[in-house]
């Protein structure tokens, strides 16, 4: 079966190297795969996989999303009603809060319950850049991370802050511990970039377009 990987462009985020990312996987595996990059609502509706990467401030990536015209009912329609698997990326995964506290207080979409907060700076640089280790836990999940390659790389000054525990799939250790793997039924968000995160960033995307 044809699997139809769509990227939303929203003017902000890593779109092209997330496309060859995902192209990587596919020709490894033989994949018969599509990997659209666009701005358009309705190209979404025959997604097998949907990608909302994203880097920049959580203001300007949301204000991006909601100033193309049905986008973000279009992504709600497939995602939370269809159940269509999602990967947030990045920014791309803190839209998926309630809230944020970068630079004011603004809302997102609101998909999984949280706020999105700075990482505390009082012995630590910012932003949180480069390779770090992440820590899966017990929650079941089929994105898994190799014990022997669980370092990602990242590029960040604000966190997560997930209300529940129970869609934290992996945290890392940055000043606090903070959630960089969340899930909830077909909707996964990562902190770091697994498009610049070599074989082991390949082989979680590989692991989500398996869902």
């Amino acid at each position: 079966m044809k699997k139809k990987i769509t990227i939303v462009d929203y003017g902000l985020g890593n779109i092209i190297s997330a496309q060859q990312s995902f192209l990587n996987v596919s020709d490894r595996f033989g994949w018969d795969s599509e990997v659209l990059i666009t701005d358009k609502p309705k190209d979404i509706k025959s997604s097998s996989h949907i990608v909302l990467p994203g880097q920049g401030a959580f203001k300007s990536c949301m204000e991006g999303l909601t100033g193309i015209d049905g986008m973000v009912e279009q992504l709600s329609e497939c995602v939370i009603t269809k159940k269509i698997p999602f990967l947030g990326i990045c920014v791309g995964m803190q839209l998926l809060a309630d809230e944020s506290y970068e630079n004011g207080k603004h809302s997102g979409l609101g998909w999984i319950k949280g706020k999105i907060k700075k990482l505390p700076s009082s012995n630590i640089k910012l932003p949180h850049m480069g390779w770090n280790v992440v820590e899966t836990n017990i929650n079941p999940s089929k994105l898994e991370i190799s014990k022997q390659k669980n370092d990602f790389y990242f590029v960040h000054s604000y966190y997560f802050d997930c209300f529940d525990e129970k869609y934290i799939l992996g945290t890392t250790d940055y000043g606090i511990n903070f959630a960089s793997i969340i899930c909830k039924e077909n909707i996964y968000g990562v902190q770091f970039h697994p498009e610049k995160s070599s074989e082991q960033g390949l082989s979680l995307i590989k692991d989500f377009l398996l869902l």
